[in-house]
């Protein structure tokens, strides 16, 4: 019996609810299915971003800054939406359902968008007048079957990739030490098929769309996503299922509504004297942050029930309250980190737009303007690749440490991204000098694209510091309990800095136009000030850089003193590879 035991995985069941068999579910098969999955919503979600800004200017002929917040809003609420997926996951649906039902959502979206871009009712009459602002836009009607495509899209991806890591991850068992290894190496291979799908969008995808047929592009999208949902349904006899245990936002709220009923009542002079009930193995320490919170802690009549168990809108333990406590911990970081990605939506919107009015040829090649993210996926493999093999051996070497911290990497992608947007200034400066002096209204500029390099390769390299970085930092310091909670807060960073990146072209855009001149951002971009907007940018992000390091310095890890100064200055944990 006890050997019996020993092949079974104690907190997992098999498809048909019985203690899983470590023999026969798990491992590296059922996770090779989940990272093909992740693998086409990664090529399904850019092939369609990243290029989508010139069909808008192109083909639906609006206007540059209402095509960028277009990009900008749908990748907003995508990411948005792993908050929902998360919730759901965790207390309805369990994460396979989720991955497989959001799934699906995003094919019918895919397929949608693949047939409105064939059908030529849903865009508007061809023009080739000199100037987008003499075209007629595309009608309401048309837009609103757009956007239902779009959202159907953003709906699918924010439900899946709230699930996908952590379903994974399930696929191995920390208590064993090999699966445990294994289990780091997961999330190596995880952020490689990232930046796999995300390369082969950007390059095959888009000059599809561009070259051959925009809605064949779309169409192989919808069939890369079917064929993915087949090979996940057909590893479902191997998974290994986890049983939720509760959303941890009703746990938040919870300590929140107990500390807010107690808010007049006195703290006890001793901390002993505050309600636990945690096993002495899972308890955290009480710390003296956010005192308030404690509140929800103190013993009151009226707390318990009947049945001698505490009402949980009433009294929390010590170890709740200090679980909400370390959350807290990581809102001033999370929200330091949003601006990034407002620097971010600037490479697949209004870069992609300045690529299109520049020399784009490679001897008898014509790039598609799309296609110039390739620099920026290429910049994240060759950081990642420098950062492993030299980076981490120097340093290791120099300082005796295996790697910068997560906090650390943070702000290293945080100056990348800064100096990212200086160079995209003086770029611009010198395209608009070009277009002034050869005519504002010339079709392609004698000057080549490979200008916009330097752009794309520091914001690229400042995003494999800053992803890896936020995704260990969220992993890492959040509460066991609170995981897949605490992996949509990282994404709502992506999904906040497109929305910030909308609202910023919105506000610019009407603060400039005020004069009844064409403002910063005009119709035609060779009309405009882009570089004004960059270097507004470049200003916000190093302001936000101090803020970020005042903040790094006041988080303090809710860990005993020596893994504190472990986790701070060396960064060590399984996730800090990915």
């Amino acid at each position: 019996m006890e050997g019996k035991m020993s092949w079974t995985v104690v907190d997992a069941v098999d498809y048909k609810g019985f203690p899983a068999d470590r023999s026969k579910t798990g491992g590296w098969v059922p996770a090779a299915l989940i990272l093909v999955i992740e693998l086409c919503e990664r090529l399904s979600t850019m092939g369609i971003a990243v290029n989508l800004v010139t069909y808008l200017v192109g083909t639906m002929h609006l206007a540059s800054s209402t095509s960028a917040n277009i990009v900008t809003d749908f990748m907003g609420t995508s990411f948005l939406l792993c908050l929902l997926g998360g919730f759901l996951a965790d207390s309805f649906l369990g994460r396979y359902k989720t991955i497989a039902i959001f799934a699906s959502v995003q094919t019918l979206g895919t397929g949608m968008l693949a047939i409105v871009t064939k059908l030529p009712r849903l865009r508007p009459h061809p023009c080739h007048a000199s100037a987008t602002s003499t075209c007629e836009p595309a009608n309401g009607f048309q837009m609103g079957i757009l956007y239902m495509a779009l959202y159907l899209i953003a709906l699918g991806t924010g439900g899946l990739k709230s699930s996908v890591s952590g379903f994974g991850t399930d696929q191995f068992d920390e208590k064993d030490e090999k699966e445990k290894t294994q289990m780091a190496y997961f999330f190596s291979r995880f952020f490689f098929f990232i930046s796999l799908g995300t390369l082969t969008a950007v390059t095959v995808l888009v000059y599809v769309q561009d070259e051959v047929s925009r809605s064949l592009g779309y169409g192989i999208c919808s069939v890369s996503m079917f064929t993915a949902i087949l090979i996940f349904l057909a590893g479902t006899k191997r998974y290994r299922y986890k049983k939720s245990s509760g959303s941890p936002i009703v746990h938040i709220f919870q300590v929140i509504v107990a500390a807010i009923r107690k808010r007049k009542m006195d703290l006890p002079y001793n901390v002993s004297m505050l309600y636990e009930d945690t096993p002495e193995a899972s308890r955290i320490p009480h710390t003296d942050q956010f005192h308030f919170l404690d509140k929800a802690a103190i013993v009151a009549e009226g707390d318990f029930e009947t049945n001698s168990t505490p009402n949980p809108w009433k009294l929390c333990s010590v170890t709740k309250v200090e679980e909400v406590k370390m959350v807290a911990r990581l809102l001033p970081i999370w929200a330091t980190t949003i601006t990034f990605w407002t620097i971010f939506a600037q490479m697949i919107t209004f870069s992609v737009e300045q690529a299109t009015t520049m020399e784009r040829s490679f001897g008898n090649f014509q790039i598609p303007a799309g296609s110039l993210t390739v620099f920026f996926v290429s910049a994240i493999l060759i950081t990642l690749a420098l950062y492993d093999r030299l980076i981490m051996p120097f340093w290791k070497k120099w300082q005796g440490k295996p790697g910068f911290t997560n906090l650390q990497r943070m702000a290293i992608g945080l100056v990348l991204s800064t100096c990212g947007m200086v160079a995209a200034t003086l770029a611009e400066k010198k395209r608009l000098s070009v277009a002034r002096s050869v005519g504002r209204n010339t079709g392609t500029l004698p000057i080549s694209v490979f200008l916009l390099i330097p752009q794309f390769f520091l914001v690229g390299s400042g995003e494999a510091f800053i992803y890896t970085g936020q995704l260990d930092f969220f992993i890492t310091q959040s509460p066991k309990g609170m995981k897949t909670m605490s992996t949509g807060l990282f994404l709502t960073t992506l999904s906040l800095g497109f929305f910030v990146s909308s609202f910023l072209v919105s506000v610019v855009k009407k603060v400039t136009d005020s004069n009844g001149g064409q403002g910063w951002l005009a119709d035609n971009i060779n009309d405009g000030r882009l570089d004004c907007f960059y270097g507004l940018l470049a200003i916000i992000s190093f302001i936000n850089l101090v803020i970020y390091i005042i903040c790094a310095f006041w988080f303090k890890p809710n860990k005993p003193k020596a893994l504190q100064m472990e986790t701070f200055v060396n960064g060590s944990s399984a996730e800090n590879r990915c």
